[in-house]
């Protein structure tokens, strides 16, 4: 496969780098965010970038955010939003486009004492008022899944973490009527921190780790395994699910992914092969190492593809956005567990 050329967009405002063909450097987010909820819209018909809540440098509970920030692509600038209006920060949620409206999903808090609460809010968040408005709430709270859009009407949470466990539900909403309903569920070991994205009628969830409980002592480890999901297009509760060979290397954690309708592809990028704990640290006590990998599953070829590395290792990631040629990372975790107000951007050809 042919070298894609690959540019590294603001760190921050001493790490800025030029575009691709010499232009002006992208501007770094006003903060530096990981794990923050990512999703994109337009307003007036341009483009825009948004970043919802995360974990700020400092990496303890009390770096939480609850904040909101908007990026002009056009104008290179970037505005904060009104909070995201939960009474705490939330780390680990989600967030996806319907009709140029982003939903935010759940996540969960972190006490003083590390007592962390996945929770059951979701809102809808207006572009163009830039306002929230709470509609109706999971059935059942997840954090640390994927939110995947289908046919412009369903969103799709596909496993994840609630409260002391993972769960193997897919649970759907239904952006029209405003309600939930269970899909069938899905069928690999259920996971938290798993990335996936949807194309047409499929999606291809991956990776994410599982929790293991031998004689009531609990662990987590990486999970191997990827799964493919046909949904029916005459029942959106129903998913043909089958498992896929595992993509090349090591299986991680927390990787952004996309579609890449151009290609008919699905795109996976960052995360980290050690699990960790939301401050960078693994589970295992060792610093969790970024990944600079690129992977795509072409449903073309139903093969692995092997795409040019990242610029930088980045981890931590809730959503890898697609735009005009190039995918974007926002935020997320450098190496040494740097939390970054950088954009990492590769292109999708």
């Amino acid at each position: 496969m042919a070298l894609l050329s690959v540019s590294l967009l603001a760190g921050c405002a001493a790490e800025e780098a030029t575009n691709e063909g010499g232009g002006s450097p992208l501007a770094a987010m006003p903060t530096a965010l990981s794990n923050n909820a990512v999703a994109q819209a337009e307003v007036q018909g341009a483009p825009r970038f948004y970043s919802f809540m995360g974990l700020g440098a400092g990496k303890t509970w009390l770096d939480i955010s609850r904040q909101a920030f908007e990026y002009d692509v056009s104008a290179n600038r970037w505005s904060e939003l009104p909070p995201v209006p939960v009474a705490e920060g939330r780390l680990a949620s989600v967030a996806a486009t319907v009709d140029n409206q982003i939903y935010l999903f759940g996540g969960y808090t972190v006490a003083p004492d590390g007592h962390e609460v996945s929770t059951p809010e979701v809102l809808r968040f207006d572009p163009s008022s830039r306002s929230y408005t709470p509609v109706a709430p999971m059935p059942t709270p997840v954090d640390d899944s994927v939110a995947l859009v289908w046919r412009e009407r369903w969103i799709y949470l596909v496993s994840g973490w609630h409260m002391d466990a993972n769960v193997a539900l897919v649970q759907v909403y239904d952006t029209q009527t405003d309600r939930w309903e269970q899909a069938t569920a899905f069928p690999g070991a259920p996971v938290f921190g798993q990335a996936g994205a949807l194309l047409g009628d499929t999606l291809v969830v991956c990776d994410g780790v599982r929790l293991n409980v031998i004689d009531d002592k609990r662990s987590f480890s990486a999970s191997n395994q990827c799964w493919r999901g046909d949904i029916d297009p005459t029942l959106p509760t129903r998913i043909d699910w089958r498992q896929l060979p595992p993509h090349p290397g090591a299986p991680r954690y927390r990787m952004g992914a996309a579609a890449d309708p151009a290609h008919n592809r699905l795109v996976f990028a960052g995360g980290s092969e050690n699990p960790y704990n939301f401050n960078g640290v693994g589970y295992d006590g060792a610093p969790a190492p970024a990944s600079r990998r690129v992977q795509a599953y072409s449903l073309d070829r139903e093969a692995w593809l092997e795409l040019p590395p990242l610029p930088e290792a980045s981890m931590d990631h809730r959503g890898l956005l697609h735009h005009d040629g190039r995918f974007f990372l926002l935020g997320g975790m450098r190496d040494g567990q740097r939390v970054s107000p950088g954009i990492l951007a590769f292109p999708d050809g």
